[in-house]
């Protein structure tokens, strides 16, 4: 009976330790959604909405876009951080979370800025090195990584493959279409990385000293065209102390 005693409170001591280990990855991180209102969040009401503990954006037949629109989080504009999300998006939906970015004054709920994309399964084709995890800057510089690559961006030049994150099919079978993922953005300095489900994407370096960003509001995006959904769940946001 002791012995039984004994075994017992060794399980019992390691599963506690497992789950102390689960928890350590978001240490330090905050909520920056309450899951119930769109408080701190700033958006057209026609296409967001809280479902279900999610933030919902979508289009539909009747409220179709003819320019992208953001939900814009009005709280903090971020430097160096990290932030931990899932989503999960319809299988023609073109979306994405914007970073270090401005609004526009000239346009209703517009951004402009680096953007973690996300993309539906039948947006990019199976293989297309482009799409979801690469980074795109909105309405501005554009394509500077696509997904699987390492680039390095000068001032007054376009963005240069320096190294491979990983081959395009292997990174493809690490999202999940038609299910919820985690994305994980990292922007430390002039360093950029997105991640999903753990894997890394793309990765920027950029010492465009005119046109890169170390601060800014983070968005989450509906792009313009045809009907589509995009659900995003369990924000959690981290900022990174400067050494």
């Amino acid at each position: 009976m002791k012995l039984l005693k004994i075994l017992f409170s060794i399980i019992f001591i390691a599963s506690l330790s497992c789950t102390t280990i689960k928890r350590l990855p978001d240490y330090g991180f905050e909520p920056i959604f309450d899951g119930k209102t769109l408080t701190g969040w700033d958006g057209d009401k026609r296409y967001w909405r809280v479902e279900n503990g999610a933030i919902a954006g979508e289009i539909t037949p009747e409220t179709i876009l003819k320019q992208n629109s953001f939900l814009i989080y009005n709280v903090s504009n971020p430097g160096d951080f990290e932030l931990k999300v899932d989503y999960r998006i319809s299988s023609k939906g073109n979306s994405g979370i914007n970073y270090r970015s401005s609004r526009l004054d000239s346009i209703p709920f517009a951004m402009k800025g680096y953007q973690a994309d996300i993309d539906g399964k039948d947006r990019y084709k199976l293989g297309y090195p482009r799409g979801t995890g690469q980074n795109y800057e909105e309405r501005g510089r554009q394509f500077l990584a696509a997904r699987g690559q390492r680039t390095v961006i000068e001032t007054g030049k376009s963005a240069r493959f320096i190294d491979s994150t990983g081959s395009r099919h292997n990174l493809l079978k690490a999202i999940h279409y038609d299910d919820w993922n985690q994305l994980h953005i990292i922007a430390k300095g002039n360093i950029m990385k997105h991640y999903i489900n753990k894997v890394l994407m793309s990765e920027v370096t950029d010492n465009d000293s005119v046109n890169r960003k170390l601060t800014g509001l983070i968005g989450l995006q509906l792009h313009a065209g045809a009907p589509m959904k995009i659900e995003f769940k369990n924000f959690l946001l981290k900022s990174i102390p400067k050494m």
